[in-house]
């Protein structure tokens, strides 16, 4: 973990990353105290952004304002539990396929099924077919998330397995689950938080897809619920409603799919030692071979001369 402060820490991009990360998460939490209103207070539809409604009223007369700030709490909510359970039972099923090699043979035959499966037309399909809501939507990104973060998981194990501190720890009779537990899974703890940040990207963004499609819950405030309902509007090309209607839960979409982009270059370099020591060597080579390019060249025109002067 303090590796990665420091690395997050020398990064722009990732320190601004996770400042909005925690801003969104902070809004989430405190919604119904900043809300000016309930989700389910009615005023009158389609009033313009004002003093009293900062982002105006949609077409049943709900504050726009209190439905992003609510909407932030289940879209963030079904993210963190699904990218949570699939990447801890990836890092579990990872940990037993590179650890034991017969069993480890039976997982990864059926994490190359799942991974074979098209994994967002059929969350549609079963969306389609059973009642959406937040255990469900966590239920189906969590079926399809695990796979791909244990076949990574279990190729970090493979190569620790056969370090030479595993291999002490064997001989000096320690068990395999201490060996899994106190050796193993630290290793494998900046795979798996990048495994979490691209899940979490793809359960907003899908979540959002879902819901924008109407195959989300009707009931619950989300940021993709906005959207379908915005995007239904008859009138929403042809006047400004768009502007305070629709744009907002995009723009929110963006900058936490951004954010976790940001975020996730931190993790990159702890998760992968030799890509932040080799861009560590180019930014302190950089200077040196330009100064001894000029020097190499300072010293071939001499010799040239003297070459040409004695000819």
């Amino acid at each position: 973990m303090n590796d990665l402060m420091q690395v997050v820490r020398g990064k722009q991009l990732a320190s601004g990353g996770l400042a909005v990360l925690v801003t969104f998460g902070l809004l989430a939490v405190l919604a119904p105290m900043l809300s000016p209103y309930t989700p389910t207070e009615m005023d009158v539809p389609m009033q313009s952004p004002s003093g009293l409604h900062p982002l105006g009223t949609d077409d049943v007369g709900h504050d726009i304002l209190t439905e992003l700030l609510h909407g932030a709490r289940f879209s963030l909510l079904v993210g963190f539990i699904s990218a949570s359970l699939s990447t801890a039972i990836g890092v579990v099923l990872g940990l037993l396929a590179g650890y034991y090699g017969k069993l480890g043979f039976t997982i990864m035959r059926v994490v190359d099924i799942f991974l074979a499966i098209p994994r967002f037309p059929l969350i549609v399909f079963l969306a389609a077919f059973l009642r959406p809501g937040l255990w469900t939507l966590a239920l189906f990104f969590l079926l399809f998330g695990w796979a791909r973060t244990s076949r990574l998981v279990r190729s970090q194990v493979l190569g620790e397995r056969a370090s030479g501190y595993v291999e002490a720890a064997r001989v000096m009779g320690a068990g395999d689950p201490h060996i899994i537990l106190r050796h193993l899974l630290p290793s494998t703890v900046p795979v798996a938080l990048s495994r979490f940040i691209v899940e979490f990207q793809h359960v907003i963004l899908a979540e959002s897809g879902l819901s924008f499609l109407g195959l989300g819950d009707p009931t619950t405030k989300s940021w993709g619920m906005m959207l379908h309902y915005a995007f239904q509007y008859p009138t929403i090309f042809i006047s400004d409603v768009w502007v305070w209607w629709a744009v907002p839960p995009g723009l929110c979409i963006t900058l936490v799919v951004l954010a976790l982009t940001f975020s996730g270059f931190a993790v990159e370099e702890l998760a992968n030692p030799r890509l932040r020591e080799s861009r560590q060597h180019c930014r302190d080579e950089a200077p040196s071979g330009h100064k001894a390019t000029s020097t190499r060249t300072g010293s071939v025109r001499p010799a040239a001369e003297a070459f040409v002067g004695g000819r």
